[in-house]
């Protein structure tokens, strides 16, 4: 039996131990908002956060990350209430076709997490290793400028 901390939520699960902690989260517990893209490390599209930082799901085995805490795009509204950086995505157009989204919004979020106030160049090192094939990417830069902007008046309350 393998427990796994997803979202503040611990699963116990039978696992045989070759599984990908994508297939995990899709297949065995339905938390689909992690994507399935390349399947080879390519495109960035199945990050979540791990520990705080920005791992893809589609190489990682979940039998490896037996407590950790593993955060997913749905663990990142407070219910209803979207996260800022979510917010931010939509205010300033940044979803087109969304596939890319979740992953960029996870890498996004550990990066705004160590550094609320980043360059033009950390936000690109942030989401260096995701394609968007829309190719919306300025938009998605400013949206992760201007989340970090309310992150930190959030702070400041």
């Amino acid at each position: 039996m393998t427990t796994l901390t997803i979202n503040n939520k611990k699963y116990s699960l039978e696992l045989k131990g070759n599984e990908t902690l994508l297939e995990v989260l899709r297949d065995h517990l339905g938390l689909t908002g992690t994507k399935t893209a390349c399947d080879d490390s390519e495109c960035g599209a199945c990050t979540v956060i791990i520990n705080g930082k920005s791992v893809l799901s589609c190489i990682t085995l979940a039998c490896d990350v037996e407590g950790d805490d593993i955060t997913t795009i749905e663990g990142l509204a407070d219910g209803e209430e979207l996260h800022p950086i979510q917010k931010s995505f939509i205010d300033k157009g940044a979803v087109q076709c969304g596939f890319c989204i979740p992953g960029m919004i996870m890498s996004s979020k550990a990066l705004l997490d160590k550094n609320t106030d980043p360059s033009l160049e950390e936000i690109k090192k942030g989401l260096d290793g995701h394609l968007c094939r829309c190719a919306g990417y300025l938009k998605i830069f400013e949206a992760v400028g201007q989340a970090g902007k309310k992150m930190n008046d959030e702070k400041s309350k």
